[in-house]
């Protein structure tokens, strides 16, 4: 109606045709014949008053339109109203239009008549506002192939976004993966970065955050579920395929990789988040914002840091919960390194808190082992009340060891583990811890007297002392030895000077 009511003005006004034509953007044969159904109605006398939209609707009829090709499904209109009638979409329509009736049409066609015999409803939404220091939204984005210098090569590479819905203000940060350990460690610097915690956090639906994709009951990843009871924020996960959920931080991702990344070339992952964080303060916070229409780091300022929840006196320190088997040498394997725990649970599966620094083994909800968290893959972390208790004997008893229980006993038991670890090329570790194990039975003073017994005769081994000590003769008195020389029975009569001459005898 507004077009043509302009129409009526302009040639009031005493416009040519061309000039309204031109204008307009019609044809003047169609100005002509507005003009002609105007003049019969006494639209264009100048002090005439122009009627209601229905009443010059009906007058001059519809406006102009563009020219519009006929449908090729024109013929098969009422085929199509009853299979919409059936309630059947339009790919099935399309192919029992070609299969039944001849259609040579496209897919296209049939969607363009659908949408022109029942118009779809038009889509609306609700722009959610929140209060200063109640929700944020988080989110990864992809922003290409960067160095990363601790691998000394390219990688894909990822930009995290938290937005504060109330002011807009960003937390970002590149990383090139978005595991458990990352994604915590992300929001704890964020959090960090802003002096508080905000009441609510959108995230989406990967598995750091999200164990189990469910519409109206998702279950959280514990790890991020531990984290938000440290913290006290309440974790709201997005639809599933809605990121309009959390168009803010979408928004936000998108900016960052037309604003900063765009164009830009850095040494490595490093130097871009270093220049990032400049970014976010001088250029991100201080732009107006084309929603809120003022500077989100003035609004963070102003209003929205002191809503945050404060933040508690102790950072999360745990990365990531998984689950391992203990094995049959009583140790689980954790990201290449290896954890002790008590023999009674081998062949059972754990759960495992890794932290920074600290790695945890529960059963349930009791807490098994706790070890300190391995520097290098291949790392063995054991302690030795872990396993039972003839395995820990044997594991103590190293050489040294055997050395110094030794001399406790006594000399002769000292000098029986010194010959025997002596001995080469057999290795006599074992029978070593034989020999002091006796001791468990027999006492200090008998093993000491077999060892001194042994040695005498010359059977310094665990054979020979079981024996002297199961015939009880260390309890007998070691046998006295005499070295007073015996007389000779014969001797010569003569000597030699007197069977050959003085001469000879000097020569030999």
């Amino acid at each position: 109606m507004n077009y043509l009511r302009d129409l009526i003005y302009r040639l009031r006004q005493g416009e040519s045709e061309r000039r309204v034509a031109k204008d307009l953007r019609i044809s003047r044969t169609t100005v002509r014949r507005y003009r002609e159904l105007a003049q019969q109605q006494g639209f264009l006398l100048p002090n005439s008053l122009l009627p209601d939209d229905a009443v010059l609707s009906e007058a001059l009829g519809p406006g102009p339109q563009p020219p519009r090709t006929p449908s090729t499904l024109e013929p098969y209109a009422e085929v199509v109203q009853a299979l919409l009638a059936q309630g059947v979409e339009m790919t099935a329509m399309w192919q029992r239009l070609r299969q039944d009736h001849g259609y040579t049409g496209s897919y296209s066609s049939v969607r363009r008549f659908v949408h022109r015999l029942q118009p779809p409803e038009p889509r609306v939404v609700v722009r959610v506002h929140t209060a200063p220091g109640e929700e944020a939204q988080v989110d990864f984005g992809p922003i290409g192939m960067l160095y990363d210098a601790r691998r000394k090569r390219l990688r894909p590479a990822f930009v995290f976004v938290a937005t504060l819905c109330y002011s807009r203000h960003q937390y970002t940060e590149i990383v090139f993966d978005q595991k458990t350990p990352t994604w915590i460690a992300l929001h704890r610097r964020a959090f960090e970065n802003w002096g508080g915690v905000p009441r609510r956090l959108v995230p989406d639906n990967l598995k750091a955050a999200v164990k189990e994709i469910l519409v109206h009951d998702p279950v959280l990843a514990e790890a991020y579920r531990r984290m938000a009871q440290h913290y006290g924020f309440v974790i709201r996960p997005t639809r599933p395929a809605t990121p309009e959920h959390k168009g803010k931080v979408e928004s936000g991702v998108h900016y960052f990789q037309r604003n900063f990344m765009a164009g830009q070339d850095f040494a490595d992952a490093d130097v871009a988040n270093q220049r990032a964080l400049v970014w976010v303060r001088e250029v991100a916070g201080t732009r107006i914002h084309g929603t809120t229409h003022q500077a989100p780091l003035k609004l963070f300022n102003d209003h929205e840091q002191a809503a945050l929840l404060p933040l508690p006196a102790e950072p999360f320190m745990l990365c990531e919960i998984k689950q391992a088997k203990v094995h049959p040498d009583c140790h689980i394997s954790l990201d290449g390194s290896y954890y002790s725990a008590h023999y009674r649970f081998v062949g059972r599966v754990l759960d495992v808190h890794v932290g920074e620094r600290v790695v945890q083994l529960f059963d349930g909800q009791t807490l098994v082992a706790t070890h300190e968290r391995a520097e290098h893959p291949g790392q063995w972390l054991t302690r030795d009340e872990h396993y039972p208790a003839e395995k820990v004997a044997y594991l103590q008893k190293t050489p040294e060891r055997c050395r110094q229980i030794a001399a406790d006993i006594g000399p002769m038991t000292r000098q029986v583990i010194d010959s025997l670890l002596a001995d080469r090329p057999l290795d006599r570790l074992r029978s070593v811890q034989g020999i002091l194990r006796l001791e468990e039975k027999v006492g200090r003073e008998r093993l000491e007297a077999a060892c001194a017994r042994a040695l005498h005769f010359g059977t310094a081994h665990l054979r020979g002392i079981k024996g002297i000590l199961n015939a009880a003769l260390d309890r007998e008195p070691l046998p006295q030895e005499t070295c007073t020389p015996k007389p000779h029975l014969y001797q010569f009569a003569r000597q030699a000077g007197e069977f050959f001459p003085r001469q000879e005898v000097e020569a030999c």
